[in-house]
């Protein structure tokens, strides 16, 4: 059985799943859905078109499924789709989906920080950290088991990929590669992200291979496609080095350098 603040509003209309935890001036919205194990604290704001998995925990203030800050939008029905086991923190807002892709989505095992953003469309993996005040626009991808420090401002359509240590204060207008830590200003590749490897259990072979992986893209001097095939004649290629070459050659909108 749920546990519901009387002082909760929720529509008729919405869903909600067993042994969920609802505080006070929460705010549930007509055909919001609601798994199991779920604690929203106080003031916690579930719009239309959102869908909630099990086991996750919402700050007070977090507002889910408003509609996107896109002067495109207009009216069209899109949703938000969050997954289990995340801790969505104070005041983070996560807007809804708009024509271009209809969903917003993010996975499982999330910290999502204080008075963080991730609008409209974006794909946001699982096993991610994100820190307050960090923003993604439109259309943005993080894949699974990125770190993206405070204050971290990424631009629309841009992709962070998996495994990577983005320092705080950052702004990148380019795609982030995996396994790398990304900083400086402006931002640049400043090796690969050795210590979340090591604590991810990545073998000293597979480090090393990752590492002469980047030496070749960004010391080389060989323009992508050709630094992307010394890769393929001169490294084993396993998964986590065909994910650099896939991420790094379907790049729309480069690399950071």
């Amino acid at each position: 059985m749920s546990k519901i603040s009387p002082l909760a509003f929720i529509d008729p209309e919405a869903k909600i799943g067993e042994n969920c935890t609802i505080g006070p001036f929460c705010f549930i919205d007509k055909g919001v859905e609601i798994g199991d194990n779920n604690e929203l604290m106080n003031s916690v704001t579930l719009l239309r078109g959102t869908t909630l998995g099990n086991g996750n925990l919402l700050f007070p203030g977090a507002v889910i499924g408003a509609i996107p800050q896109d002067q495109k939008f207009k009216g069209e029905d899109s949703v938000v789709v969050i997954g289990d086991n995340n801790k969505i923190r104070e005041n983070v807002t996560i807007h809804r989906g708009t024509a271009s892709k209809g969903i917003t989505k993010v996975g499982n095992n999330n910290l999502i920080m204080e008075n963080a953003h991730i609008a409209h469309d974006c794909e946001f993996g699982s096993g991610i950290i994100m820190g307050n005040s960090t923003k993604l626009a439109g259309e943005v991808i993080v894949d699974d088991n990125a770190i993206i420090s405070a204050t971290v401002l990424v631009h629309q359509f841009c992709r962070v990929g998996g495994y990577t240590m983005v320092q705080g204060g950052t702004r990148t207008s380019m795609d982030i590669p995996p396994f790398v830590i990304a900083a400086r200003e402006p931002v640049a590749y400043c090796g690969i992200n050795l210590v979340g490897l090591r604590r991810r259990n990545f073998s000293t072979d597979l480090i090393s291979d990752i590492h002469n992986a980047y030496r070749i893209i960004y010391n080389s001097n060989l323009r992508i496609p050709e630094a992307l095939q010394q890769i393929r004649e001169t490294i084993t290629v396993g998964p986590e080095i065909q994910y650099i070459i896939d991420f790094v050659g379907d790049s729309r909108r480069g690399i950071i350098r």
